[in-house]
């Protein structure tokens, strides 16, 4: 073929073309590469901030004061149609029924629970009226008011599914109302009244001797937190005789157990010997999969039902904002409930709830520093965002708040270190050889835990409304 028979380059406009174009230069220059991104990487404040803890032999034992628990836990139901059940099982949550394993008496209690359906505003109860038995709360919201000592009301707390309120009722024919509950939302209720109880009791004699033996560990000796009395004198004069004592531990402590995210990482020979520049192929394969291991333990560190947080709370440090979306008055009672409450943790949409809540009261959130990046705060305590915490579909959530490290009895992570190949602490990379296929394999775990030291380290503030209202 002749030059002549080549045909003249041209360009879009149809003139001839008087250079190089750029994408043929572009076959003789070498580009500028960012690293490989991911889009799953968050802030991951919870790791950042938890003290970590080494946990030698992969368990933590938490070592308490004695504490008579008499159980103040929450009652869960199962839905028929309309028709609501309690499980029979669940009402061993209840202080007076607490270990008592005989299912056949609390299927005939639960059998016995009545099913009301209240509208919202209507009053479930008045304060100072008789109490005729135990009302279990399967869903709504009810808030509960009393008088205050100079006059009018005074909101005492907020009850939602499955609290339960009137337990003394079962077994005190004087019981009154302590306080007017008054339904906030639509909701339904299941009832046990006094003459159900008695009549199921009465042909359950060890029901009874049960019920006795939950009075006398009622009336034990402790402290308002519940922990084994030390009995000490204080105040006298001259040789008074002191009491002894001694400081009694729980027998059965809790223990935590280390859990593991792992898997298995593959990178092909090839690969690796050919394309490792300008960047080293597995380093950043490593690198993005260590980033989506620290994201799947940040997510079980919260919603593990094992040692996750939200599932940790204890219930007396569990509450329920009083319209819905989070007021100061909200946060204020969530901060109270502990000492040196160090953080908050909520999702993202939580925390523009909780700006919108503060400047509807003419509000501004302060703002701390903390590791050089300034962060909302609610009275001096930092309020870090966390999307681990979920969000349900009636858009409401939850938040955390805790006071952290061993030194001040809070919430601590978990974690060995001195691993086997270990690549960060808690984190080791093995490699497990090259297959047949000429592909090289390496095993990526990390082990990982929390405990939450004494139960007022750790508080939830839960069904927070987080969408916001009509404009």
């Amino acid at each position: 073929m002749s030059l002549d028979s080549i045909p003249e380059a041209r360009t879009a406009s149809g003139a001839p073309q008087q250079s190089l174009s750029t994408a043929a230069a572009r076959n003789l220059a070498t580009t500028t590469k960012s690293a490989p991104q991911m889009q799953e990487i968050t802030s991951r404040w919870l790791l950042r901030t938890l003290p970590w803890v080494e946990a030698e032999g992969g368990t933590y034992r938490v070592n308490r004061r004695l504490r008579h628990t008499v159980g103040d836990g929450r009652v869960e139901f199962v839905q028929e149609g309309a028709r609501v059940r309690v499980i029979p099982l669940e009402l061993t949550e209840l202080a007076l029924l607490r270990g008592f394993e005989d299912t056949d008496v609390l299927t005939a209690l639960a059998d016995r629970c009545t099913q009301r359906d209240f509208a919202a505003g209507e009053v479930l109860a008045e304060r100072g009226g008789p109490a005729d038995g135990i009302h279990l709360i399967a869903h709504g919201r009810v808030g509960r008011t009393s008088e205050g000592k100079y006059g009018g009301e005074i909101a005492v707390g907020v009850l939602a599914d499955g609290d339960h309120f009137g337990e003394s009722a079962l077994t005190d024919p004087d019981a009154r109302h302590d306080c007017t509950v008054t339904a906030e939302t639509a909701g339904t209720l299941l009832t046990l009244s006094r003459a159900d109880f008695a009549a199921v009791r009465a042909s359950a004699p060890h029901l009874g001797a049960h019920v006795d033996e939950a009075g006398s560990r009622a009336r034990r000796r402790q402290n308002k937190h519940g922990e084994a009395e030390i009995a000490l004198s204080a105040g006298h004069v001259g040789e008074a005789d002191l009491p002894g004592t001694f400081v009694d531990y729980e027998l059965e402590p809790r223990e935590y157990e280390l859990s593991v995210a792992q898997t298995v990482l593959r990178v092909h020979t090839r690969v690796a010997d050919l394309y490792n520049g300008p960047m080293n192929q597995s380093e950043e394969q490593l690198r993005l999969t260590i980033e989506a291991l620290r994201e799947r333990q940040e997510h079980e560190l919260v919603n593990n039902r094992e040692f996750g947080l939200l599932h940790n709370v204890d219930f007396k440090q569990r509450i329920q904002p009083r319209s819905g979306p989070p007021t100061p008055d909200d946060m204020d009672e969530l901060l109270c409930r502990r000492r040196g409450t160090k953080v908050f943790l909520a999702h993202p949409r939580t925390i523009a709830a909780i700006g919108r809540g503060l400047n509807s009261h003419g509000l501004h959130p302060d703002h701390v520093d903390l590791g050089g990046q300034s962060v909302p705060a609610w009275r001096g305590v930092p309020i870090l965002p966390c999307n681990k915490i979920p969000v349900s579909r009636e858009q409401t959530s939850s938040i955390i708040a805790m006071r952290t490290g061993e030194e001040n009895q809070g919430v601590v992570g978990l974690r060995p270190t001195g691993l086997p190949d270990e690549y960060e602490p808690g984190l080791s990379v093995r490699f497990m050889g090259i297959n047949e296929q000429a592909v090289v394999s390496y095993l990526v775990s990390t082990y990982y835990s929390a405990a939450v030291l004494l139960p007022d380290a750790l508080g939830v503030m839960e069904n927070v409304q987080i969408a916001p209202g009509p404009r």
